[in-house]
């Protein structure tokens, strides 16, 4: 087990604290770096909503949570000290009203490092930081984690950036990507470069194409309202998948340093291939699901749920290219999208097929070699290869797989991402964050998708809740004589 190393005191400021993410996530996240000892001394939690509520009151929401987010890991002894560092300041972000409530709760902090949390609306970022700034509390050793999504296109993220930059230096400003405190994501760095086996490979010259699939089975649910402004391309492929995406593709950096790890992801960025109106019809598929069944229940349509007529994709798969000497000619094959036949995170690496069978054709057919990097469920990595059939007689020729998976190799519970980052932010490593042009590049290779969307006005290919997709997403990869990794765990 890795050795936990305590962070220094502080005070974690989270605005949107009634919120779905701050009890569902961020707060279970704390709780467990609180149970293996991370958090020590005087560190405090500092929830801000605007409902007008008390610190017991706050106190017995939290618990109800966490509860539910833990499990077997929940602990009365945990939970009482865990408790005691609970606060909470009702303060109104569009307002004047709580502010002084907040600085106050804020002046006996000391010198312990100061994060502000905003688990908020983006268009609440700019004003709670002028907010700060205007309450004295935007210290220059304070640090703000702002939540995707990062504006809805180029123009309001650089707003958003304007504003927030106006109050915080850019090396105070951490743009969370919670896919990227993920183990799985972290050992893909690992993995390229930490051994010598795979590097030498990881180009064109032995790599035939990628695939990036993150798929769920849940539908939109309750986030209908916000997620028909959004799409699966604004609330997945711009952040999540493109930098899922960069780690795979990117050189090595010079080191594990904050700039150097993200000018190698920002060069990725600004050698994707532009989509242009062609390259969207023929390159991109976009899906919207239909009532079916998911787990065995009947769900309803997107449609159903929203309770009006819409375009916005429930699906995106997108083939795209990189246009450098390593990756030349290479495609890379990304998926999203809600009721999925399963949940399942995934990058597959395909490998070419062996330039030529000594083999004679009764041996069975020799399939390339895949590397399967799996971030949920059951986490892990898996190298497909080709064996030789145990017994006697002729010889046959079967693939099997090395499997490296996390839960039985390490035995430990597997951290949930929000854990490493949030203590990132404490440590002021921002090297798993996204940084300002960083989200701009991502921005300005998106932006022509959705102009070409809106310009068409064609509504999304329909598929049904429970299976893999649009027929069309199927036909995008086969005809390029390859197929969509569905392989079962």
């Amino acid at each position: 087990m890795a050795q936990i190393i305590p962070v220094a005191p502080f005070d974690y400021v989270v605005f949107g604290g009634t919120g779905d993410l701050a009890l569902r996530k961020l707060l279970p996240a704390l709780y467990h770096r609180h149970q293996d000892q991370q958090i020590t001394g005087p560190s405090r939690i500092i929830a801000v909503a605007r409902s007008a509520l008390s610190r017991d009151a706050y106190i017995a929401k939290v618990l109800e949570w966490l509860k539910g987010q833990v499990g077997s890991d929940f602990d009365e002894a945990t939970w009482a000290a865990f408790a005691d560092r609970i606060h909470y300041v009702a303060v109104d972000a569009t307002g004047d009203a709580g502010w002084p409530d907040l600085a106050a709760a804020l002046a006996d902090g000391g010198s312990k490092v100061r994060v502000f949390y905003l688990a908020t609306a983006p268009d609440l970022f700019g004003p709670i930081c002028r907010s700060l700034k205007a309450a004295g509390l935007a210290t220059p050793d304070s640090r703000v984690v702002l939540e995707k999504p990062i504006g809805t296109d180029l123009a309001s993220a650089r707003k958003i950036n304007d504003e927030v930059g106006a109050v915080f230096a850019e090396q105070q400003i951490y743009r969370i990507d919670h896919y990227l405190g993920k183990e799985t994501v972290q050992n893909l760095l690992a993995l390229r470069f930490a051994n010598s086996l795979f590097e030498p490979l990881w180009s064109s010259a032995w790599i035939d194409h990628v695939q990036i699939t993150v798929a769920e089975t849940v539908g939109v649910e309750s986030r209908a309202g916000y997620y028909d402004k959004s799409g699966a391309l604004r609330d997945m492929v711009q952040n999540h998948l493109l930098q899922l995406l960069c780690l795979v593709a990117m050189e090595p950096p010079r080191q594990m340093d904050k700039d150097a790890v993200r000018d190698e992801k920002l060069k990725v960025l600004r050698a994707l291939k532009p989509m242009k109106a062609p390259d969207v019809l023929s390159s991109i598929v976009r899906g919207q699901y239909k009532a079916g069944a998911s787990r065995g229940e009947g769900v309803p349509g997107y449609l159903d749920e929203l309770g009006h007529e819409s375009h916005t994709e429930t699906f995106v798969a997108l083939k795209v290219e990189i246009q450098n000497w390593r990756w030349a000619g290479v495609p890379f094959y990304l998926r999203t999208g809600k009721r999925m036949s399963e949940k399942v995170s995934e990058i597959a690496i395909q490998f070419r097929p062996v330039p030529h069978s000594i083999f004679p054709a009764d041996a069975g057919v020799i399939d390339p070699n895949r590397l399967i990097v799996r971030l949920q469920p059951n986490e892990g990595i898996r190298l497909h290869m080709m064996t030789k059939e145990p017994g006697p007689g002729g010889l046959r020729l079967r693939p099997a797989s090395l499997n490296l998976s996390f839960a039985e190799t390490f035995k430990i519970r597997n951290p949930d991402a929000y854990e490493r980052l949030l203590m990132d932010v404490v440590r002021g490593n921002p090297t798993l964050f996204m940084r300002r042009d960083e989200v701009e590049a991502a921005w300005t290779w998106v932006e022509p998708i959705l102009e070409t969307w809106e310009r068409r006005a064609e509504p999304p290919k329909p598929y049904v809740a429970g299976t893999t997709g649009p027929a069309a997403a199927i036909a995008l990869i086969e005809r390029d004589g390859r197929t969509w990794n569905e392989e079962a765990e």
